[in-house]
């Protein structure tokens, strides 16, 4: 797998793709037509390239997803710490959490996304 990232219109695509699969090539022309206002040949060369970044498959004429759109997202989120915070999430969330207070609802959630979590 090539690199996996998207920019913002290539997200747009790759939204409709994971929102409507399988589909086939004529269906995804037609829906990046009525989306993103793309030719027929926008829409093969940026499939062209999302599929040898890895992210889906043409193959016989149905296209599908290779990552569902969680584990891509996970996988950026993943790399931005990593990148950006040497790894460590609690710097992410101390960073985050210095300029966006979280309502007393948001951190539950976050605990319990955490006690999921431990081993």
């Amino acid at each position: 797998m090539s690199e996996m990232k998207l920019g913002a219109v290539e997200s747009r695509f790759a939204d409709i793709i994971w929102q409507n699969e399988p589909l086939s090539p004529g269906e995804l022309v037609k829906l990046a037509e009525k989306e993103l206002s793309w030719k027929r040949t926008t829409t093969y060369t940026i499939l062209k390239r999302l599929c040898e970044r890895g992210i889906f498959r043409n193959e016989e004429r149905v296209i599908t997803s290779v990552i569902s759109r969680e584990e891509f997202y996970a996988m950026q989120s993943e790399k931005f710490v990593d990148e950006t915070f040497d790894g460590s999430l609690p710097a992410f969330l101390t960073a985050f959490g210095s300029r966006k207070k979280l309502s007393g609802k948001e951190i539950d959630e976050l605990k319990q996304v955490i006690e999921s979590m431990r081993g």
